[in-house]
């Protein structure tokens, strides 16, 4: 089928927004006033002409056939990808109205799919002139793993007697003595190279003052910091997948070696997660036939969205390879044999009781994870006095909400495409609680993007 013939939702237009101010601004947009000599084609683009403030109008195209997610183009100043007018333009080629017709796309757009499509041909064929030649020196590979071994080994002995200096000193002093105790050991953590472990220790600083009990739930986190500590420096006595789990937590690479599994995977949920430097893409995956829920991560630079997009409700011909890891659902991307399309699939449900255990499940094989992935079949969302539950309508039991998740303009979506009756919720499933990322209703109907 080509891509003329599939249109998408506007769901799934507006899950690629990269914020909410751009999801609202292009929703303005995906109306006929602004655009002229709009169009698409049977290869998978979409063109049109945006008015703006100045005198010339914007130039916008959208590639929607590239594998990994649409990728645009926009004259416009902005630096969010995609930017409103990509929306806008998205949107209105998605109402399926006519206002979109099908014809051959002007010079300016084609001579942009042009070039996309000829590096696309460069790097599957090897032939890309910036790319290095040659292998790298397995020797010298090996050398700085041993460097950085040694580097991570410091810090975790470090680490170990600074929990045990806090531990002596009694958790009030983590109160008086204020984040910058915490912020200074985890550059210790940075310096020897152990970005994981540098990171939970910022989560210890977060915790004081936080509320009542907070002297418990730092106490947990600093036996959970403390075992993961162990585990790195008692690693060569860990189980192959426990020990590649304990690397992974300390934050040493690793690669997707997996064998590659082709599956057709639905998109179950897509959510960015930013800090100072960089942007965290995380989407979720389930395959049709393996029955497998996977995880895509894809990065980009601190205030830009990165570049791969895979909106919800899609499903995506391709193969994934696992990441090393007991329990681990990271995989990798790797050949597409087909861009993503929509789709009538939905992941199995579970009640809430399985769901719960197979969390408890989880930890034995990652004991510092924070969730697992889960659909919940036939729930409904009910108050649960300050907070929100989602009451099994098979049993009688209820998952609350995680605290995140309470606040989120998704409770709100979840709540009225419930009405009062069961729906499907996949989401993440963990310590503190339940994060709704995706619904369906019981009936007929597209999947609905909470986050």
């Amino acid at each position: 089928m080509t891509q003329q013939g599939v249109r998408w939702t506007a769901d799934q237009v507006l899950a690629l927004a990269p914020d909410t101010a751009s999801r609202k601004a292009g929703s303005k947009l995906g109306a006929v006033g602004p655009w002229s000599e709009a169009g698409s084609s049977d290869e998978g683009t979409v063109w049109g002409l945006c008015k703006g403030s100045g005198s010339k109008p914007y130039q916008t195209v959208v590639d929607i056939a590239d594998a990994s997610g649409p990728a645009y183009k926009c004259s416009c100043p902005s630096r969010k990808f995609p930017c409103k007018h990509a929306l806008g333009l998205l949107l209105l080629w998605a109402g399926g109205d006519g206002a979109v017709p099908s014809g051959q796309a002007p010079e300016w757009a084609g001579q942009w799919l042009a070039g996309r499509r000829k590096r696309a041909e460069e790097r599957s064929s090897g032939e890309n002139p910036a790319s290095p030649s040659g292998s790298a020196d397995p020797g010298a590979a090996r050398r700085r793993a041993e460097r950085r071994a040694e580097r991570v080994t410091a810090g975790a002995v470090e680490l170990e007697q600074r929990l045990a200096d806090l531990l002596r000193g009694g958790l009030a002093t983590a109160e008086q003595s204020g984040y910058g105790l915490f912020e200074e050991t985890a550059a210790r953590m940075v310096d020897a190279q152990a970005q994981g472990l540098a990171a939970r220790v910022r989560e210890l600083g977060a915790i004081p003052s936080t509320g009542p009990g907070w002297p418990v739930r730092l106490l947990e986190e600093c036996a959970l910091l403390h075992l993961l500590g162990q585990g790195w420096l008692r690693r060569e006595r860990l189980p192959d997948g426990l020990a590649a789990t304990v690397r992974s937590r300390i934050g040493l690479p690793a690669s997707a070696e997996g064998p590659p599994v082709r599956d057709r995977w639905l998109v179950l949920a897509q959510y960015d997660t930013t800090d100072p430097r960089l942007t965290t893409r995380r989407i979720w995956l389930h395959g049709a036939a393996s029955h497998r829920t996977a995880l895509l991560l894809s990065y980009g630079a601190a205030g830009r969205a990165p570049e791969l997009a895979l909106p919800v409700g899609l499903s995506l011909d391709a193969e994934m390879s696992a990441y090393p890891g007991a329990g681990q659902s990271r995989v990798g991307l790797g050949e597409q044999f087909a861009p993503p399309t929509p789709t009538d699939i939905r992941p199995p449900g579970v009640t809430t009781s399985q769901a719960a255990a197979r969390y408890g499940d989880a930890l034995r094989d990652d004991p510092w994870l924070e969730s697992v992935p889960v659909t919940l079949d036939r729930v409904v969302p009910t108050p649960d006095g300050d907070s929100w539950q989602l009451a099994d309508a098979a049993e009688d039991a209820a998952l609350p909400l995680a605290p995140a998740a309470r606040s989120r303009p998704g409770l709100w979506r979840l709540v009225a495409l419930s009405g009062g009756a069961p729906v499907r919720v996949f989401g993440e499933c963990g310590h503190q609680g339940f994060t709704p990322l995706t619904a369906w209703p019981e009936g007929p109907g597209d999947a609905v993007a909470l986050c």
